[in-house]
């Protein structure tokens, strides 16, 4: 357990909020989200496949300016009677604070050990798509653009061999060629028919009690890149890209960032029980795992961590992107501070993430949550033993969430207690997915959680603070902008942030970029580095709304 330093470096996550800063409050089933996300046993977890939990993403899929909702769902072990087999589901935001499930009408039924999702509009044509990892096939579903989808996986070359594990994924133009590749990670070689049973071996065992076996002992799984060929199909480049080249990790989530700023998205994945991941986009189509050199492989103790989820964002105000990442229980998560010199400092502690240790943690987003312009963060928890109940091993199977103020001066305070009976509730939660539902401002969550319906969570609080948010549309770059770096000036302020598909723990989040402004009225400024290497400007921009920027429609 790392909890040696000092009870100074928490400073952060003492301190007590004055007055109640958000209250969040779960309305899943008056807002319609009532099927639950089906996860292997409910008491009990044989195998490791029935442990790791789905992902959820918020996009909107028919292009009506309304953020939607698809929440990834699995299945058991035992399988199911024909007909009775659980969905993936998809919700449509019906724009009055409800939503409908559109899955059949959609064409989105499918069943399976599903995992992660992204979203990306791969051929351009104006409708984002969906990409969805299962233990077994991956799908692509091509987003028809009148509220349908159609399956493209084995067309489009993306289903992977059927005997990968795939986990969290992301759309990236890792070579901007104004085309969406994708980027998949995948956890381990897993046999089901030779499947061990808790206690067999010593890496089954758990605080003394049989438990699940894995990660550690199981082969583990490589990861895959695929480039598009534009054409509706994509090629396997993980060999010439040199992804191939990180053996030995048990990869989940998966997030994209130009942390360098030289204009090339790089990868960051989060690795189970073993070192994280930094890919760094060499600009000749290859990758090299910078990880250990730039100090976000491992903790401050040099110790390596079980990753799960991870997010981005400029946390203190320095222009640059840092790295967020959730880690198993009786260990804290990491917090990695981008130097700007292509290294990272694990300021876990002096940030105030030091004292919770005691929790599993899953999905995690910055988000502002009271726009006071400076990233909050949300972490959501659930352990992989139901036996930590029974045993009292020190956790819980079911947790709350972890809901962090940013006290603008590089450090949090932890304000879940008062966050609200939504972060208070408990549940074992696994995928996160942030958003402004009813664009209004105001940005709301999505939580997948294990044998249970999902979760929305609202924020009841309202203040007067302004906020600002940004849709991308590509031109020469991909239709929709991500990897494009969005840079703003208010005030004494200056706010960035990338476009990005993936992050969190196998989710995605509304891909508009969203800025809390605090008291300023007025933007100053606004600039966008396409991934096509156009820089512009765009100007008078009001706050408090929506502002879709299309490439080449600004100012140089």
């Amino acid at each position: 357990m790392h909890i040696s330093k000092s009870a100074s470096q928490n400073a952060g996550a003492q301190s007590k909020a004055t007055a109640p800063i958000a209250h969040f409050t779960d309305i899943a089933a008056k807002a319609g989200l009532t099927a639950p996300v089906i996860f292997g046993g409910e008491n009990t977890k044989k195998y490791i496949i029935e442990t790791t939990g789905t992902g959820v993403a918020i996009f909107d899929y028919d292009n009506d300016g309304w953020p939607d909702i698809f929440i990834v769902n699995g299945t058991k072990v035992e399988g199911f009677a024909p007909g009775k087999a659980p969905t993936s589901h998809l919700y449509h935001n019906n724009h009055d604070g409800t939503f409908t499930d559109v899955t059949e009408k959609a064409g989105l039924r499918h069943t399976g050990w599903g995992q992660g999702v992204c979203v990306g509009d791969y051929d351009n044509d104006g409708f984002e798509d969906l990409y969805v990892t299962y233990y077994g096939k991956n799908v692509l579903y091509h987003n028809n653009g009148k509220g349908s989808f159609t399956d493209v996986s084995e067309k489009a070359g993306v289903a992977g061999n059927g005997k990968t594990w795939g986990t969290g994924c992301a759309f990236v133009d890792y070579d901007r060629d104004g085309k969406l590749d994708l980027m998949v990670a995948n956890y381990v070689d897993y046999d089901a028919a030779m499947a061990l049973a808790p206690g067999e071996r010593p890496s089954c065992m758990w605080k003394g009690v049989p438990v699940m076996c894995g990660p550690r002992g199981l082969p583990w799984s490589k990861n895959i890149l695929y480039r598009n060929l534009g054409n509706g199909t994509f090629e396997d480049v993980t060999k010439n890209a040199k992804i191939d080249q990180t053996n030995g990790h048990y990869a989940f989530s998966v997030s994209t960032l130009d942390y360098d700023d030289d204009g090339w998205p790089d990868i960051y994945v989060a690795c189970d029980s073993t070192a994280s991941i930094l890919y760094h986009n060499n600009h000749d189509g290859t990758f090299t795992d910078v990880a250990v050199i730039s100090g976000a492989a491992f903790n401050d103790d040099g110790r390596e961590q079980a990753g799960m989820g991870s997010a981005l964002a400029d946390y203190d105000g320095d222009g640059r992107l840092d790295i967020f990442k959730t880690n198993f229980s009786d260990d804290t998560s990491t917090l990695y501070h981008n130097n700007g010199d292509g290294t990272f400092d694990d300021k876990t502690f002096p940030a105030g993430f030091g004292l919770n240790t005691q929790y599993l943690g899953w999905g995690t987003m910055f988000l502002d949550i009271d726009n006071d312009g400076w990233p909050d963060l949300l972490l959501v928890n659930g352990h992989v033993y139901p036996e930590v109940d029974s045993q009292h091993l020190g956790s819980n199977f079911h947790e709350p969430k972890i809901l962090y103020h940013n006290n603008g001066n590089g450090t949090f305070t932890d304000i879940s207690a008062n966050g609200g009976p939504g972060i208070t509730a408990v549940s074992s939660s696994r995928g996160l997915a942030i958003g402004d539902l009813w664009n209004d401002g105001r940005m709301s969550a999505v939580i997948s959680n294990m044998n249970a319906p999902a979760m929305l969570l609202v924020n009841d609080l309202r203040n007067g603070n302004h906020w600002i948010a940004f849709r991308t549309v590509g031109t020469k770059s991909n239709r929709d902008g991500i990897g494009a770096k969005i840079t703003m000036r208010a005030g004494a302020r200056t706010f960035v942030d990338e476009v990005r598909s993936g992050s969190s723990y196998d989710s995605n989040s509304d891909t508009r970029v969203h800025f809390g402004l605090g008291t300023a009225a007025k933007i100053d400024s606004v600039q966008v580095r396409w991934p096509s290497g156009l820089v512009e400007n765009f100007d008078n921009l009001a706050v408090d709304s929506i502002h879709t920027l299309r490439e080449a429609s600004g100012s140089s």
